[in-house]
């Protein structure tokens, strides 16, 4: 599959809850920036339906959540139930923080895509994305 793309890949990464700490979720908003990609932020305190929506809304390939809270196994199930429910089931839904392993395995058993902890590299989730896009919404481009 080529990798020349007629328009970069969009990228919602997104802050889910309570939890007050973005620096991780900047970071990587940063870096898929850098690697090509056009990426919307949310901001802190976003709910799961404020995430699905803005998705919806700038047409977007991906959403990364980043939580640190330890909601993921409520935050993840919701927002793939919203994404089902408005008609996004092929849009890529990873994300990372921290979660314990055994949780991630399970988040990806329910077709949450590929999880990343603290500590991964930033290409490797660039190139995750990228690679994921190209296989599942090749038509776009």
């Amino acid at each position: 599959m080529s990798d020349n793309l007629s328009r970069p890949v969009r990228v919602l990464v997104a802050k889910v809850g309570l939890d007050g700490h973005d620096r991780g979720a900047k970071v990587i908003a940063t870096a898929l920036r850098d690697a090509g990609m056009e990426v919307i932020y949310t901001g802190l305190r976003q709910t799961p339906e404020m995430v699905v929506n803005t998705a919806l809304q700038e047409d977007v390939d991906a959403i990364g959540i980043s939580i640190l809270s330890g909601a993921h196994m409520t935050v993840f199930p919701k927002v793939m139930q919203l994404m089902k429910e408005k008609g996004l089931e092929n849009v890529l839904l990873t994300g990372g923080g921290i979660i314990p392993e055994e949780d991630m395995k399970e988040l990806t058993g329910m077709g949450v895509g590929q999880m990343f902890a603290p500590g991964a590299s930033t290409a490797d989730i660039a190139n995750y994305i990228r690679g994921w896009v190209l296989e599942h919404r090749a038509d776009l481009f």
